[in-house]
């Protein structure tokens, strides 16, 4: 089922409150490259165009520049579509606006709508583009399967180390596995 991008966007910024504008847009970009390559077909509807500051969905910027966003139609989303989005905060909802700026920019569909592009102005990205790079280049690779690790988690972990693995006994990945699940 194909929605608005309004839609999505009412349910990144239901589940990651107070998501910025620019780091809003990325995360369009990024849910509309997983969906497309994971399904074949658009999560949304509104095209993606590059901008000075990466991908964004015009129609979207537009109508919610001069004021607050507008309520989405009654359009739920299904479940494929909420695990794309799940997906997508889970893989990329810690970065920042501009980390995602960066990322993006060097991203296959946002490098070919950006040749020729003068500054200020906008160039679509293509969906088909996009489908390709996110099935291969951009897709999910084994080790986004570990845990995410905090410093303080890494910090508790370290303190002692010099006690437990004594000289000569190199770390030991099963057991630094095993203390990760240990402690999750």
């Amino acid at each position: 089922m194909t929605v608005s991008a309004r839609d999505v966007a009412f349910v990144l910024r239901d589940r990651l409150p107070g998501v910025g504008t620019k780091k809003l847009h990325k995360l369009l970009y990024y849910c509309q490259g997983h969906h497309l390559a994971a399904f074949g077909v658009p999560l949304f509807r509104e095209p993606l165009a590059a901008w000075d500051m990466g991908p964004v969905v015009s129609s979207l910027w537009g109508e919610e520049k001069h004021g607050p966003p507008v309520p989405p139609r009654p359009e739920e989303l299904g479940e494929a579509e909420l695990n794309t989005v799940g997906y997508v905060l889970s893989r990329y909802g810690a970065l920042t606006g501009r980390d995602l700026e960066i990322l993006s920019h060097g991203e296959l569909p946002w490098i070919a709508a950006n040749q020729g592009r003068l500054p200020g102005s906008s160039a679509p990205i293509s969906a088909d583009l996009m489908r390709q790079y996110f099935a291969t280049v951009g897709a999910a690779d084994d080790t986004e399967d570990e845990p995410a690790l905090d410093s303080a988690e890494v910090a508790a972990w370290l303190s002692g180390a010099g006690e437990r693995r004594g000289p000569g006994r190199p770390d030991d990945l099963g057991e630094l596995r095993s203390r990760l699940e240990r402690s999750a």
